[in-house]
């Protein structure tokens, strides 16, 4: 039975591996849609809280993780052998930043070489981690057809850019729109029909660089609206102007403004590590993406100017912000979002 079959009957086998916030919901979803379904970490807690059907992730529901797991559809492990048995594997790693914010893509490459080793004619291979574009081509198509496979006949290699918007009611996995970019139209053609089974909508691109160029634009849009009503705020502050007022009032009208609020800076997985990838990367074509760069500086001097403005706000007060007593309303980077994550037993 070909790759093809198998994933259109749901007899193929499935591997995630990284069990974080996007690769656990997907996995769920997989194995709710009739797939066998093996999850692979490194962090032995997580594999021991999965495997006895304990939730970690706030957008999965903890009743149908138990479900999956009883009914034998959803397993965890640390051991990267299950993979030789998989036949779609989908890679769902971390992509952080280094200190110098450069981007460190080396749990891509980690995972990538021991899915090497077990990888075999006929799979499919998918990564789902943001990252800069050029990164399927150049790093995991290398890695992945050194052993003999060949591109677009014994091995399909896509990039579909993980979406997930955490604490989000409306949109999960399942209904937000899959964008996939095949190295070969072989290969866009079985990630396609993979994705599918489980996903409400699915568009397909001329190639992976176009995928993961799409997924970093999507967030760099963001950074860059935030920054702009940031520095808003702070000309507003300066004016004695009610920003927000301003922006609701601006909201009013018909069409050609999306209403951006500002805060103490951006957090959460993505806007502040996912334009600098693309900063990087641009280097390597002789190109300075000054937007990029200077919506980063504003959103990072976010929290030193709330500390000097709270410290003004005392001051007038006649209070000393050095040993004030100081309550927070709300530690995470959006509502109904958990900042830390129960550690893993």
């Amino acid at each position: 039975m070909s790759l093809l079959e198998k994933i259109k009957d749901h007899s193929a086998i499935i591997g995630v591996i990284g069990l974080g916030y996007v690769g656990l919901p997907l996995a769920v979803l997989q194995a709710r849609t009739g797939y066998r379904v093996f999850g692979v970490d490194e962090a032995g807690g997580k594999i021991k809280r999965i495997n006895r059907g304990e939730n970690y992730i706030s957008d999965v529901d903890d009743a149908e993780l138990r479900q999956m797991v009883s009914e034998g559809r959803l397993s965890a492990t640390t051991d990267f052998g299950v993979l030789r048995d998989c036949d779609v594997v989908l890679i769902c790693v971390p992509t952080p930043l280094t200190r110098n914010k450069e981007p460190d893509i080396s749990a891509i490459v980690k995972v990538t070489r021991e899915l090497a080793k077990h990888v075999h004619p006929d799979t499919l291979v998918i990564l789902e981690s943001t990252t800069y574009p050029g990164t399927t081509e150049e790093v995991l198509l290398p890695l992945l057809t050194e052993g003999g496979l060949k591109i677009g006949q014994t091995l399909h290699l896509a990039f579909s850019p993980e979406r997930v918007d955490p604490g989000n009611p409306a949109f999960k996995t399942h209904n937000t729109f899959k964008l996939v970019g095949g190295v070969t139209p072989a290969c866009l053609a079985v990630a396609t029909a993979f994705y599918e089974q489980s996903i409400v909508k699915i568009f397909p691109l001329s190639s992976p660089r176009v995928a993961e160029m799409t997924k970093v634009f999507e967030n760099i849009f963001r950074s860059v609206n935030i920054a702009l009503v940031n520095e808003l705020a702070i000309l507003c502050d300066r004016m004695d102007i009610n920003v927000y007022e301003v922006i609701d009032a601006a909201a009013t009208k018909n069409f050609g403004f999306m209403a951006f609020y500002p805060g103490p800076g951006v957090g959460g997985h993505c806007i502040p590590l996912d334009p600098y990838y693309l900063a990087w990367k641009s280097k390597e074509y002789d190109f300075h993406t000054r937007f990029i760069e200077l919506a980063g500086e504003i959103n990072e001097g976010m929290p030193s100017y709330v500390v000097a403005k709270l410290q003004r706000l005392l001051n007038r007060r006649r209070r000393c912000l050095n040993g004030a007593s100081i309550l927070v309303l709300g530690v995470t980077y959006k509502a109904d979002v958990r900042g830390n994550l129960p550690r893993p037993r």
